[in-house]
C-alpha cells in the first residue's frame, strides 16, 4: 500500500541531509551530524510503522514480503558500495588495512558495523578517515531495529502497541543514563 506524499517529511529529510552534509565539511563548526542521523531514524521508524500497523490490521502483513522488500531496497547500493571498497581497497591500503576493511565488509553485510566499529574504539585505533565504510555503523543500528520492532508490532497488535513502546522508551532512557553515569564515573 502506498501512503500519500508528505512534504512535511521531505522537509525534515532535507534538514537531515543538511545537517549531516554541513558535519562533514565543517565539522569544526557544525555539530549536527548526529542530529541528521537521528532525523533519519525518527522518520524511518515512523513510516515502518505505519505500515506494518496498517497491514497489520488489515491482516495483510507479511514478514517475507516486508524483509524482501527492504533486501530489495537497501542490498543493491550496499553490495555496490561494498565491492567498490574491496576493489580500491585492494590498490590503496596496506595489508593490515586491507585485513581490517575485510572485517568491516563482513560486519556490514549483516548490519553489525557499529558493534565492530565500538569494539575498536580506543587510543590505538585505526583513525576514522581511514575507514571507508564507516558510516555503515547507522544501517547497522536501522536493520537491527527492522528485525526486532515488526515482531514487536506484529505482536502486540494494536491493544498493546503503546504499553510496550513506552516500556522500551523507559527501558531506553533508563540505559542511556546508566551508561552516561558510568562514561562520566570513569573519567
Amino acid at each position: 500500500m502506498r501512503f500519500p506524499y508528505r512534504p512535511d517529511i521531505d522537509g525534515l529529510r532535507a534538514i537531515a541531509v543538511v545537517c549531516v552534509i554541513a558535519y562533514h565539511f565543517f565539522p569544526g563548526y557544525m555539530a549536527g551530524g548526529f542530529v541528521g542521523v537521528d532525523i533519519f531514524f525518527v522518520i524511518s521508524g515512523y513510516l515502518i510503522t505505519n505500515v506494518i500497523l496498517g497491514s497489520v490490521s488489515r491482516g495483510s502483513f507479511s514478514f517475507l514480503d516486508f524483509y524482501f522488500r527492504r533486501i530489495k531496497r537497501i542490498f543493491p547500493a550496499l553490495l555496490l558500495v561494498m565491492l567498490s571498497c574491496f576493489i580500491f581497497g585492494w590498490f590503496g591500503f596496506l595489508p593490515h588495512e586491507y585485513a581490517e576493511l575485510g572485517k568491516h565488509i563482513a560486519a556490514g553485510s549483516v548490519f553489525v558495523s557499529h558493534l565492530v566499529l565500538w569494539q575498536e574504539a580506543g587510543y590505538f585505533d585505526t583513525p576514522s578517515d581511514l575507514k571507508p565504510l564507516l558510516h555503515l555503523w547507522s544501517l547497522g543500528i536501522e536493520e537491527q531495529f527492522y528485525i526486532i520492532w515488526p515482531l514487536i508490532l506484529y505482536e502486540t497488535r494494536r491493544s498493546l502497541t503503546i504499553v510496550v513502546t513506552l516500556l522500551i522508551l523507559c527501558v531506553s532512557f533508563y540505559l542511556n543514563g546508566s551508561s552516561d553515569y558510568v562514561v562520566r564515573s570513569l573519567k
